[in-house]
C-alpha cells in the first residue's frame, strides 16, 4: 500500500493536520489529525512506493522505546486508521 498523494502535513499545537492540496481530496465531513508518532510515520512513508505494517513497526522501533509487540500493534492500528480515512491506496 502507499499513501494517497496530495496531502500536506502541517503542525497545529501538539497535533498535526493533513491538509488536502486538491479539492478532489477534500472531505468536508472530517478533519484529519495525527499525533506526533503518526506524523513521524507519515513523513517517513509519504514518498515511498509501498510500505506495510512491518515497515511502520521498524520505524517505530527505531524512533521510540517500545516493545516489538506494541510497535506492531500500533503500526496495524495506524494503517487501519489511515484506511478508514481513505488515506491509503493499493500499489
Amino acid at each position: 500500500m502507499k499513501v494517497v498523494k496530495g496531502f500536506a502535513l502541517r503542525p497545529l499545537g501538539n497535533e498535526y493536520l493533513l491538509i488536502a492540496e486538491s479539492v478532489d481530496l477534500v472531505n468536508f465531513n472530517a478533519m484529519i489529525t495525527l499525533n506526533e508518532s503518526a506524523a513521524y510515520l507519515w513523513r517517513n512513508v509519504a514518498d515511498k512506493d509501498s510500505f506495510d505494517a512491518d515497515t511502520l513497526t521498524e520505524l517505530l522501533l527505531a524512533e521510540y522505546e517500545v516493545s516489538p509487540e506494541q510497535a506492531k500493534k500500533d503500526a496495524i492500528a495506524t494503517i487501519e486508521s489511515w484506511k478508514s480515512a481513505n488515506l491509503l491506496t493499493d500499489c
